[in-house]
């Protein structure tokens, strides 16, 4: 069976920018590729996980993020940090134009992607992870089983202080500062046998 690390994209991966689908607006975060190969190197498969309401709203096109994918992963695969496998949701309920307007199982945090990654992986869920700076990807990890990891980058920090400043319990499993971290807390606890 497959450990798979799922990975949320914009905020997690690239720098957060409005509606990317421009492979000249992509911005690698710091330390991401270190963290990918890290995680390859032991063995998990890579997965991105990433709404694009944006191709609902008509402001760009499939093909758009499918090129931007081949790009993203022409760069990280430079680094041995490459993607195993993208998923993207082109769907939303409310804003999307013609045959992308529609509640569907595949935006997060609905698990449609993480079922459509079973065709091309036998995903051993006690050994996979969910990666994510925003609610939604949290959400998502856990409806579909897998212990969820809240990122620091994009969204992330915020929710997090958020959360504690509230006094509310975290609806993450655990919060690490960079995708390194997270990657590091994974490998540490896939090396013990447990999880926080």
């Amino acid at each position: 069976m497959d450990k798979v690390v799922f990975l949320d994209r914009d905020g997690t991966l690239n720098e957060e920018v409005h509606y990317l689908h421009k492979p000249e607006d992509l911005k690698i975060l710091p330390g991401v590729p270190r963290a990918l190969r890290m995680l390859r190197e032991a063995g998990f498969r890579l997965v991105v996980i990433t709404n694009q309401a944006g191709v609902a709203r008509g402001y760009y096109t499939c093909q758009d993020v499918e090129k931007l994918h081949r790009y993203m992963n022409e760069l990280l695969e430079k680094e041995n940090a490459g993607i195993d496998g993208f998923y993207y949701c082109p769907h939303h309920p409310d804003y999307g134009i013609g045959i992308y307007k529609k509640a569907c199982r595949c935006r997060k945090p609905g698990i449609g992607m993480f079922e459509a990654a079973e065709k091309d992986f036998s995903v051993d869920k006690a050994h996979s992870y969910m990666i994510g700076d925003k609610r939604l990807d949290i959400e998502a990890g856990r409806n579909y089983g897998v212990f969820s990891i809240l990122v620091g980058t994009g969204y992330g920090a915020e929710l997090m202080t958020e959360t504690t400043e509230k006094g509310e319990k975290p609806f993450y499993d655990f919060y690490a500062e960079t995708l390194v971290d997270a990657a590091e807390y994974i490998l540490a606890a896939e090396r013990s046998g447990g999880r926080e």
